[in-house]
């Protein structure tokens, strides 16, 4: 059912007061061509909204917002591993405890980000050394433009760090309806990240001898003592990417501030931009309801439900202080609409 001038401040993380011209929750491919053929026939422009933790709402939205609720888990076993079918409105951490419960390891490092299933291909998701691309195998989505079906492998995804054709050449075109993945047998632990290191040396634990369930809890544990929950502080987790640089200017960067934050990413390095930001000075900084977390400075935090414009404001405020400082761009990982 399309409902009109819907307050969107329930169904994003950040909470920002924003209101939708049309709105309409879809729970099956039935209710969303519907919904598209509605928007079509009134050349309206569209807003998907998942989980919302992924978005910053700047103003009103003038076309039609679609809650994408369409539900649906299956877990087939085969000779090689298990394969899982996620509808694109389900929770994406309640899919890595229901496979790591289940005794199928891969998607443990990925326990605790936020948001939904359809959401998560578009940034390629990732955190601990492990992202989403490494256990995909194929998704559905419909072409916005015909309401037709399209499937989109791994190649024809074009994952990068958070990045995907969703995010170029297929933004705006194609509304992810399920995904497919695949778990191998053969489990092979991901804790080379020295946060998970640190945690386990601290325990006392034997890296060999870890377990699927194991690394999820210390990533719930190490994720929750950073990161806050957005139903307590407004937030949208990482609000930048880390940067990646080249060796020449990782070289120069290292000299000049020995104690920075990095690691090698092909031919060149990747940076902690929550380093960067923090020795920048911005941890903790608040400004008029809206600010930087003090426990992880990588994280805006909106507690006085701010408008977007200000959350904009403060983020690029901080981006031009880093590329002021250090040389180094800062880009958001969050979307920003309209």
């Amino acid at each position: 059912m399309i409902q009109s001038d819907i307050d969107l401040q329930p169904f994003n993380t950040m909470t920002i007061a924003a209101r939708a011209k049309h709105f309409c929750a879809v729970t099956s491919l039935e209710e969303l061509r519907e919904a598209l053929a509605f928007a079509r026939e009134k050349s309206l422009p569209i807003l998907p909204l998942g989980g919302g933790s992924n978005i910053v709402l700047t103003d009103d939205f003038p076309g039609l917002v679609l809650h994408l609720g369409m539900r649906g888990l299956e877990f087939e076993e085969e000779s090689a591993g298990v394969r899982i079918r996620a509808a694109a409105g389900e929770n994406w951490h309640q899919l890595v405890m229901r496979s790591v419960e289940a005794g199928f390891g891969g998607l443990e490092n990925l326990a605790l980000i936020p948001g939904n299933i359809g959401a998560a291909p578009i940034q390629n998701i990732g955190a601990y050394g492990v992202e989403l691309k490494d256990y995909f195998v194929q998704l559905t989505a419909v072409e916005i433009a015909s309401g037709d079906l399209v499937t989109f492998t791994a190649d024809d995804c074009a994952f990068g760090y958070r990045d995907s054709v969703f995010k170029g050449a297929g933004k705006d075109r194609y509304l992810i309806c399920e995904v497919v993945l695949r778990l191998p047998n053969t489990w092979k632990p991901h804790v080379d990240y020295p946060a998970l290191q640190q945690f386990f040396a601290k325990e006392g634990r034997a890296l060999d001898q870890l377990t699927p369930a194991a690394i999820a809890d210390a990533v719930i544990e190490i994720r929750n003592s950073k990161l806050p929950n957005p139903v307590e502080i407004p937030n949208t987790g990482s609000f930048f990417k880390n940067p990646v640089v080249s060796e020449a200017q990782y070289t120069a960067l290292k000299e000049s501030h020995p104690d920075v934050v990095a690691y090698a990413a092909g031919e060149g390095w990747k940076l902690a931009a929550g380093w960067l930001i923090d020795h920048a000075g911005w941890r903790g900084f608040q400004r008029d309801g809206v600010g930087v977390h003090d426990r992880q400075a990588l994280v805006l935090v909106n507690p006085g439900h701010c408008s977007g414009q200000q959350v904009v404001g403060l983020a690029r405020e901080i981006a031009a202080d880093i590329k002021d400082k250090f040389g180094v761009t800062l880009e958001p990982e969050p979307r920003f609409y309209p």
